[in-house]
Parts: structure tokens; C-alpha cells; sequence
């Protein structure tokens, strides 16, 4: 194989060859998540937070009380989503005076 004949199959190689890696220098992880597959990724999330909020707006609500929103796909870009500050107030979870005050930097109580 003469060197021009090397240069020309290395040329041609298949993108996600682990030679056509190497040279570019990538991962196979960046490799895999393509634009194509990123957009499928968003378009999946989209669906299934809207079949979600149908279904919670629309269901017996004794019935969909517990449901949580879906869980995105996890991908390179996209962080896992964490638990959402959400402010109680009485019940089980205490008045919320606390959590107010730290959320807005003041005291729980006046003085």
C-alpha cells in the first residue's frame, strides 16, 4: 500500500470508525449524540412532557396526585433535573416561614 492509498482510506473512513476518532480527537459519546439524534432526543422529551401535563390536567386528580413529570433522556448538554424548591405551607411540611426567609434572605420571625 503505497502512502497516497493510506492517506485516501484514512480519508474515507467511516465517522465513527475508532481511527476517524482518534485523529479528530473525540469521544465515543460525542460521537453518538449527532444533531439528528439530539433533535430525536428534544422531540421525545417534548412528547412526553406534554402527554404528561394532559394527563394531569385532564385526569381524576385522587388519581394523578402522585404523578411526576418524566425524567428527560439523559444526554451530553442536557443537565438532570434536580429537586424543584417548592415552598409548603402548613400540613405535614410546617408553616414555611423558614423556607421563605431563607429563599428571600430575611428572618423567619418579626421581632
Amino acid at each position: 500500500m503505497s502512502w497516497l492509498e493510506l492517506k485516501t482510506f484514512l480519508k474515507f473512513l467511516p465517522w465513527d470508525s475508532a481511527t476517524a476518532r482518534s485523529i479528530r480527537g473525540a469521544t465515543p459519546e460525542e460521537d453518538y449524540w449527532t444533531p439528528d439524534r439530539q433533535l430525536q432526543a428534544a422531540t421525545v422529551d417534548a412528547l412526553r412532557e406534554h402527554t404528561f401535563v394532559t394527563v394531569k390536567l385532564h385526569g381524576d386528580p385522587k388519581r394523578t396526585r402522585r404523578l411526576r413529570p418524566p425524567e428527560p433522556i439523559p444526554r451530553p448538554g442536557v443537565e438532570k433535573r434536580r429537586d424543584s424548591r417548592v415552598i409548603r405551607f402548613g400540613g405535614r411540611h410546617g408553616s414555611g416561614a423558614a423556607q421563605l426567609a431563607t429563599v428571600f434572605g430575611g428572618r423567619a420571625t418579626t421581632p
